[in-house]
């Protein structure tokens, strides 16, 4: 399956709107990145906070799964339009 620029994007931003509602996750994110609720809010359409989201949401098999489930999306989606969004070319060996 090829992800376009456009839907990469899409489903960045998806999953910041998921994650927002996901009150077990959110505050895990927030402490994690050191992001407020505000840099939350204002990160919204910005590609690089949506591609923190992702490598976030990636990081766990089970959230992957929720997401994906929630939004309807192939469980290959989120890696696959990470790719795409700024950073998500780097290797990241850790």
């Amino acid at each position: 399956m090829s992800v376009s620029q456009q839907t990469a994007e899409t489903v960045g931003l998806q999953a910041v709107a998921w994650l927002a509602g996901q009150d077990d996750l959110l505050p895990v994110f927030l402490g994690a990145t050191g992001a407020s609720e505000a840099d939350f809010r204002i990160g919204l359409e910005d590609p690089d906070f949506q591609g923190s989201v992702l490598d976030f949401i990636l990081l766990d098999d089970a959230w992957v799964a929720r997401f994906c489930e929630a939004q309807g999306l192939d469980y290959r989606l989120p890696m696959q339009a990470r790719a795409l969004l700024p950073g998500g070319g780097q290797v990241h060996w850790t």
